[in-house]
């Protein structure tokens, strides 16, 4: 993972040796090539589709724990399955907690991840967890490319409160889009709360999957007067038309970071590197310092 080798040179190390394959038959095989008896490791693995992913992150704990560290880490730096975080309709797993026993049971002693989809999955976890913000990436990228005459908008309820905070940090303007969402992966624009005409927009969520929520709230910002939009999301998920409706879309630019390899390249999007947050996190968790200068929304 490209992140991994960016995180261990940021923190002045290397990544340690692994063998990771698959049998014949697909079934996933992983072995630490050296001795890790009494170490302090972290194990840096995002949990995006295929299942594949949190598969071989759980084997790894597991392998590590049954080797004798002394404490392992599970650095997610995007956690899948955190849009199951309830029991929305009859019949449906609540698939983040499910994910959350499933490490801590495999062994994990501590989870290090960032921009979680729903913050109080933090408490889904019996182990300790430090949840990071990408928000001093793109607040730091924002202050040094200036928007004028900006005004942040939240594409959902849901994201409002993260907008709020890059509205404060920015100086901007703050607005938000009012969606029903009538089944999975489809959204639809009802209202626009607050004023954009004439607006420089900067849009900010936590993931972006299929792209139908951020592409649709471009088209009613722009259709309303707006000057111009960009967007910034954590995650880029990016599955399905999401690509294409990107280039569809009236966005500008499209500013992600690294906790997802991006499936291909893009003129419209950006990317910027967590590494150094990570890195820093990680360093101080084994130093047993504190992180909260790091939790900063």
């Amino acid at each position: 993972m490209a992140l991994a080798r960016a995180i261990a040179d940021q923190h002045g190390t290397e990544l340690g040796g692994l063998t990771i394959k698959n049998f014949s038959d697909g079934e996933l095989y992983v072995k630490f090539q050296e001795s890790i008896r009494g170490k302090d490791i972290f194990l840096i693995q995002s949990t995006p589709p295929p299942s594949e992913n949190i598969m071989e992150l759980l084997l790894l704990i597991d392998a590590a724990k049954r080797a004798s560290a002394d404490r392992v880490t599970a650095v997610i730096p995007y956690f899948g399955y955190a849009r199951q975080d309830r029991k929305d309709q009859p019949r449906v797993s609540i698939a983040s907690k499910l994910m959350a026993n499933i490490l801590t049971e495999a062994g994990a002693d501590r989870v290090l991840t960032m921009d979680l989809h729903a913050p109080q999955i933090q408490g889904f976890f019996d182990v300790p967890l430090d949840h990071l913000y990408a928000s001093r990436v793109f607040i730091d990228y924002f202050t040094e490319h200036t928007i004028d005459n900006l005004v942040v908008v939240a594409p959902d309820v849901g994201s409002l409160k993260m907008a709020r905070a890059y509205s404060k940090k920015l100086g901007a303007g703050l607005a938000f889009i009012d969606k029903r969402r009538p089944k999975q992966n489809v959204a639809e624009v009802m209202n626009i709360i607050g004023e954009i005409e004439g607006k420089n927009i900067l849009m900010v969520d936590d993931l972006i999957d299929t792209a139908g929520t951020i592409t649709n709230a471009a088209a009613a910002l722009k259709s309303r007067g707006a000057l111009s939009v960009t967007a910034a999301c954590t995650h880029p998920i990016l599955s399905g038309p999401a690509y294409q409706r990107m280039e569809d879309s009236p966005i500008d630019t499209l500013l992600v970071t690294d906790t997802v390899p991006l499936q291909k390249p893009s003129n419209k999007i950006k990317v910027l590197s967590v590494a150094g947050i990570f890195a820093e996190a990680i360093q101080r968790i084994h130093t047993e310092d504190t992180i909260s200068s790091l939790f900063d929304d």
